[in-house]
């Protein structure tokens, strides 16, 4: 999904990733609004790679639990930049705050999503 939106990984820290996504006829609802599935795909997109990145893969899978998205201001045209920032990195669960602002830096979603972590031991095979 994340090509076929556009959503660009920017920069990223030990606790946090930055990603951008146009807000274009891909991202739009039928009023000419970025369309509000669009922003929570750009927060799970951009916190499921954070999480993925402060556990060691080798060992772990990080999976979508629950994400919740409130819709502050609209966004028409341009970029919507999204900042994921960890709250806990837990063994077993991970929450994170998603912040998605506008070119000039005004809040148009607030997003919290949260991930299980899982042991690849625990991991059922791909032929079920």
């Amino acid at each position: 999904m994340p090509q076929h939106i556009g959503i660009e990984l920017l920069d990223a820290g030990p606790d946090w990733l930055r990603a951008r996504m146009p807000v274009d006829h891909r991202t739009h609802q039928p009023a000419g609004r970025l369309h509000g599935g669009a922003s929570v795909a750009l927060a799970e997109t951009v916190a499921s790679v954070a999480g993925g990145l402060v556990v060691d893969r080798a060992k772990f899978t990080v999976v979508g639990m629950e994400i919740n998205a409130n819709h502050i201001r609209p966004a028409f045209a341009g970029y919507v930049y999204a900042t994921a920032r960890a709250e806990s990195l837990g063994r077993t669960t991970q929450i994170w705050t998603i912040r998605i602002e506008d070119e000039a830096g005004k809040l148009v979603c607030l997003s919290r999503f949260t991930i299980a972590v899982i042991s690849n031991e625990r991991r059922l095979p791909l032929n079920g």
